[in-house]
């Protein structure tokens, strides 16, 4: 999760984060350039008094300022197509579960496994243990198996909602009556997020958290409710 005074991201728990880290840096170092590059030409004709005749009618820099932006959107179009790709539907997941958004807590359904549903409520400050965190800890988590192929089929009982967790990429829409999907593989910890859309008096208390467990405590997990 996220640190006092942290300026970057969150540190990647999944492929699909690692992969929009690198072309986070790959289109910043991109977009640097080019700011370096106009303020050292904006500076120039600031600070000069010289100016060359032949530069105000060249052939030559007008190709050369048609195609080098065309170079520049496709080296940063091409690393995006290929996350999106990536991020497309997860052809055979191992595990499926339904979140769904209320006013305002979150409720999951792993359908899979015996129908297990729960609702999963933020734990107010008055009642937190040592060690957890203020407006992050649910009394009832959302377990997957680690390292396992998960997707999350993602709807809302009354308004808008949308369930994210930035360490594992992931932020899609809650929408009433429309059900949307994503998925993940996630490596071993615990992963918090919180809804991003404004939903209402408390749209700031209905947090996230999502625990990886290895596949035997999962199924461990998974036994005495589904008995």
């Amino acid at each position: 999760m996220a640190h006092p005074s942290q300026l970057g991201f969150q540190d990647a728990a999944s492929p699909i984060m690692e992969e929009l880290l690198h072309f986070h840096d790959h289109a910043l170092m991109a977009v640097f350039l080019i700011s370096t590059l106009v303020l050292y030409i904006i500076t120039t004709m600031l600070t000069t008094k010289l100016t060359n005749t032949n530069a105000m009618d060249a052939q030559e820099i007008e190709m050369v300022w048609t195609i080098m932006p065309a170079i520049i959107l496709i080296v940063i179009a091409l690393p995006s197509l290929r996350i999106l790709y990536l991020m497309d539907e997860m052809s055979d997941p191992a595990v499926t579960v339904k979140a769904i958004g209320h006013q305002w807590y979150w409720s999951y359904e792993y359908n899979d496994y015996a129908d297990i549903a729960f609702d999963s409520y933020m734990i107010p400050s008055s009642e937190l243990s040592p060690g957890e965190f203020r407006l992050l800890e649910v009394d009832n988590r959302m377990i997957v198996p680690m390292e396992t192929s998960i997707r999350v089929l993602v709807s809302a009982e009354d308004v808008l909602h949308s369930w994210a967790v930035p360490s594992l990429g992931i932020k899609i829409d809650a929408i009433p009556g429309r059900l949307n999907q994503t998925s993940f593989i996630a490596r071993p910890g615990m992963f918090y997020g919180q809804c991003s859309e404004i939903c209402g008096a408390n749209h700031s208390f209905m947090p996230i958290v999502v625990e990886s467990a290895s596949r035997p405590d999962f199924f461990s997990w998974t036994l005495p409710i589904s008995s």
